[in-house]
């Protein structure tokens, strides 16, 4: 009867410690963070307290949802997890993280914890100021670029999230880390095809640092300076005609008319000459093509890497065949660049849409803005 008793007794113990562990009921949301313009990732909060976040556009076509679990630490203890279910656990708040785009730089600043970078790819592309300093510092280290990061420098630096992105969820090294227990997260900004959906993944980050509230109230200002800004350039009078891109060999490449660039030109109450087109993307084309549709055009806005046009008729003579060349009416974000030569449109722009509008309203509009000072961009040379 004392044995009988005596395992009654463990037994009960033993129920009572699994009873402090919680199920995570994953099929009850209390909270879906709002999202309005992006379309490449959710966020939900769950009763329990775990935050998910899924990917369903880390790249161009992809078919695979991606599901990261975020976890208060204070609680991981307490929760019982099938990681089968996750592609990613990740304690927060995050104290050490790694990206891999200059594009996540502006939003971990804008929260406030760019102090949380350890390490990052090809770090000479990096143009804050503010980081640039940290990485002087060594308090950010190199770890060689995104096709081949350098696995052993992430595990020393131990961070507890890597974020990366990809092209086709081949990269071997994301996959070697993952096996070393190193989340990695995917991020698919770059895939977003309107500036406020580019903008708007601030609001990914937010949930590594606590930050939600914080990234709401960032994005609400942008978003904000953004809508009026639009509405601003649809009471212009005209809409100038507007040519983009340059060659590249024998190739010419300008943005496809469902692009994020495109949206821009829209925005601005400008008639972008291929804005009929249906690549979210880029388009390639020939120089005769090119030349026949738009050498009228008023405006020539981001003529690839050129910053004056000497170095375009050096380049090319027959660029000196199209109006706005000859006109002089060219502006280029190529001259604006960091401390170590990285362009300062490529890190910042995806995060201030409202600041890349009004440079064009300016630009194709002077009358509606004549006090803004250009910020991205810069007259040709």
């Amino acid at each position: 009867m004392y044995k009988i008793l005596l395992v009654a007794v463990l037994l009960t113990i033993i129920s009572c410690k699994e009873d402090k562990h919680e199920s995570l009921p994953l099929s009850k949301a209390s909270k879906a963070f709002e999202i309005k313009y992006a379309e490449g990732f959710t966020i939900e909060e769950m009763d329990s307290g775990l935050i998910l976040i899924k990917i369903a556009a880390p790249w161009p076509d992809a078919k695979t949802v991606f599901t990261y679990a975020l976890i208060p630490k204070n609680r991981m203890a307490t929760m019982n997890l099938n990681k089968d279910e996750f592609d990613a656990i990740v304690p927060i708040p995050v104290e050490k993280i790694v990206v891999t785009s200059t594009t996540h730089i502006p939003a971990l600043e804008a929260l406030g914890v760019g102090d949380k970078l350890v390490g990052f790819p090809n770090p000479e592309y990096i143009s804050s100021k503010a980081t640039r300093k940290r990485i002087d510092a060594g308090k950010v280290k190199a770890l060689g670029n995104n096709e081949a990061i350098n696995t052993e420098m992430v595990l020393a630096l131990d961070p507890e999230v890597f974020i990366g992105f990809g092209v086709d969820g081949q990269n071997k090294a994301y996959a070697s880390l993952q096996r070393a227990n190193i989340p990695v997260i995917y991020n698919g900004d770059w895939t977003e095809e309107t500036p406020l959906g580019k903008a708007e993944w601030i609001k990914f980050f937010a949930p590594f640092f606590n930050a939600e509230t914080k990234a709401d109230s960032i994005f609400r200002e942008i978003e904000t300076s953004y809508l009026k800004a639009k509405e601003l350039a649809s009471t212009a009078k005209g809409e100038p005609t507007v040519l983009s891109g340059a060659l590249y060999k024998d190739v010419w490449y300008l943005p496809g008319g469902k692009s994020w660039a495109a949206q821009f030109f829209d925005d601005a109450k400008a008639n972008y000459l291929w804005k009929d087109t249906q690549e979210t993307g880029s388009l390639s084309l020939s120089l005769e093509s090119v030349l026949e549709k738009g050498k009228p055009a008023e405006f020539w806005i981001s003529p690839a890497q050129f910053t004056s046009y000497a170095e375009m008729e050096e380049a090319n003579p027959h660029y000196q065949q199209f109006n706005a060349f000859k006109n002089r009416n060219s502006y280029s974000f190529a001259g604006k660049t960091g401390k170590t030569g990285g362009l300062i449109y490529y890190e910042l722009a995806p995060h201030r849409p409202d600041l890349v509008l009004k440079d064009l309203i300016h630009i194709l509009h002077p009358e509606l803005l004549p006090d803004h000072s250009l910020y991205f961009y810069r007259p040709l040379d």
